[in-house]
């Protein structure tokens, strides 16, 4: 029988435990206190990455537990899962919200509640593909940055003692605008220190996440269609249980303006279509490839008379925005590699300039007013505020592929 868990260690990050343990460990006087008693508001935490960090911080008790997310199947599933997780601890203050975090009735609920002591927000476009065309960018940046103020406008109000938001390793020298957005979604949390902690991580990819490549061969397999991978574009990978618990130490235990990172090496990285191969010989199958996604199309028809060879497309990524490899630090940045086993810090960020992201923020709005505003105005106005943004634009999508 399959088991996802044992696969992931096996094939994608190589370890049998989740890297982070003994940094857990470590630090669990400081996790209980900082979380026992304490209310805790997740925004996107019926997502891959919101629904880990519930089920880092869930041992150390918190005294209530309020998850906002849009999609209510996945809230339902969340509750369930809890709910028969055998040892799980759920608080009886438990309220899962189907609602929009910068709607009027979230806005409503959080005030009759008084704010929260912790508060961490994983709402984001966080694929690459989410860039098309200049309406799915004025999502993506409403969602990544122009929301994400008003939500740090209402924090203002009622200072939690802990905030967390999650970024990218892609706000690190982006190349595509939900990099870019990340990275000044960064500037943006960091402007608002000074009236309450802020701190993120950027981390890699987590194995077979919602929506993420490997989970989409995964569902090719269910169905018996065709894998298409990109064969030069290298990844680092987290498990779905570290992705929570690197968010979790970087909540409880950062440091005001702190970025976390994996301690991963160059050695550790993964391409796409090693994963696949491996899952498609996990699940008893020899790899057939083919030239193009209408050769692997029309090959598959085989799949559902016995054949046991997958076919498969492997090519080189030619769509917009895709770097080919990772970075945490820039070259501008300080990390501190020594305070836990697993996880560097960005430390001795500066508070940016607010008025300057503001600024930007209402460039973005004033532009997105306007009909005729491009996709490439909207990088320009980025660009104008990041320098160092160097959008990668070939005029393909990931959509336009199999």
């Amino acid at each position: 029988m399959f088991n996802l868990e044992s696969f992931i260690g096996k094939y994608v990050t190589h370890r049998e435990k989740s890297m982070f343990l003994n940094d857990i460990n470590k630090n669990k006087d400081e996790l209980s206190k900082k979380i026992k008693g304490k209310s805790v508001l997740v925004i996107g935490g019926a997502g891959s990455i919101g629904s880990s960090f519930i089920k880092a911080i869930l041992p150390f008790e918190p005294a209530s537990l309020v998850v906002v997310d849009i999609n209510e199947n996945a809230l339902a599933e969340l509750t369930r899962d809890l709910r028969s997780t055998p040892g799980m601890y759920v608080p009886e203050d438990y309220i899962p919200y189907p609602m929009d975090f910068a709607s009027p009735v979230f806005e409503k609920m959080f005030r009759e509640r008084g704010g929260f002591d912790i508060v961490g927000n994983f709402s984001a476009h966080k694929h690459v593909r989410s860039e098309k065309d200049i309406h799915s960018v004025e999502a993506l940046i409403q969602n990544n940055v122009i929301h994400a103020k008003g939500l740090l406008d209402l924090l203002s109000e009622y200072a939690p003692e802990e905030y967390f938001c999650v970024s990218t390793d892609k706000a690190a020298n982006p190349v595509n605008i939900m990099g870019a957005s990340k990275r000044i979604m960064e500037d943006l949390i960091f402007s608002y220190s000074d009236r309450f902690p802020v701190k993120t991580a950027r981390f890699a990819n987590v194995a077979f996440s919602n929506g993420s490549l490997p989970a989409g061969c995964l569902a090719r397999l269910s169905k018996l269609q065709p894998i298409s991978a990109p064969s030069d574009v290298r990844r680092y990978f987290v498990s779905p249980e570290e992705s929570g618990q690197i968010c979790m130490l970087s909540c409880m235990l950062g440091e005001n303006r702190a970025i976390f990172f994996p301690k991963l090496k160059e050695a550790q990285m993964m391409t796409f279509d090693a994963i696949a191969t491996a899952l498609i010989e996990e699940h008893g199958y020899t790899v057939l490839k083919c030239d193009s996604d209408a050769e692997a199309i029309e090959k598959s028809k085989a799949l559902k008379e016995g054949s046991t060879e997958y076919p498969v497309h492997y090519s080189i990524s030619d769509t917009s925005g895709e770097k080919a490899y990772e970075e945490f630090v820039t070259d501008t940045e300080t990390a501190d590699m020594d305070r836990f086993e697993a996880l560097g810090v960005i430390t001795g960020k500066a508070i940016p300039d607010q008025s300057s992201v503001l600024k930007l923020c209402s460039d973005l709005n004033s532009a997105f007013e306007q009909e005729s505003t491009t996709k490439a105005q909207i990088v320009d106005i980025m660009k104008d505020y990041l320098p160092n943004f160097q959008h990668i634009e070939t005029g393909k999508s990931l959509d336009s592929k199999m």
